[in-house]
């Protein structure tokens, strides 16, 4: 017999877990929105839209389990940052060129340097090989379109509403 067939708890989609955890996320929101005096300050907008999205990326990294190693990651980052801060950010320019002089000798220091920019988009893509990094940001990119398809989904409902 099956160990996995022993499970008590029915299987359920990575769309109705992130869903789930984010309607329960969205709810605690709404509840310190209106609590909050100050609804509509920039700064007050900045805050709730930090906690959204902090909100999604937990729920998402929930859903999924410590399975994945970027959902570990993430996890570990929202833990360790505690609540939203709202940061001022300056428009200053950044100049990559000297970055790119370097990936334009060679194919495979090109390889190297694509995984490295793609190191910067996957959560704890730092610390994987090349092999691990290509899985984990395959499956990370498939869980935002889901997060995206049910953020469009809930935003749809509501404004029908």
């Amino acid at each position: 017999m099956n160990p996995k067939s022993l499970s008590l708890r029915p299987k359920t989609s990575l769309k109705s877990r992130f869903t789930k955890g984010f309607l329960q996320a969205l709810k605690r929101i709404h509840r310190q929105r209106s609590r909050s005096p100050n609804v509509s300050s920039p700064r007050e907008m900045c805050r709730r839209y930090l906690s959204v999205k902090i909100a999604a990326d937990a729920s998402m990294a929930s859903a999924v389990g410590s399975r994945r190693a970027w959902s570990r990651a993430l996890l570990t980052r929202i833990r360790s940052h505690g609540a939203p801060r709202v940061y001022k950010y300056s428009a200053r320019r950044i100049d990559n060129s000297k970055k790119k002089k370097k990936c334009e000798d060679g194919e495979e220091i090109g390889v190297i340097c694509e995984a490295n920019e793609l190191r910067k988009f996957v959560p704890g893509g730092e610390a994987m090989d090349i092999c691990s990094l290509l899985d984990e940001a395959a499956h990370y990119i498939k869980c935002l379109n889901t997060q995206v398809k049910v953020m469009r989904r809930i935003a749809d409902i509501y404004s029908a509403a």
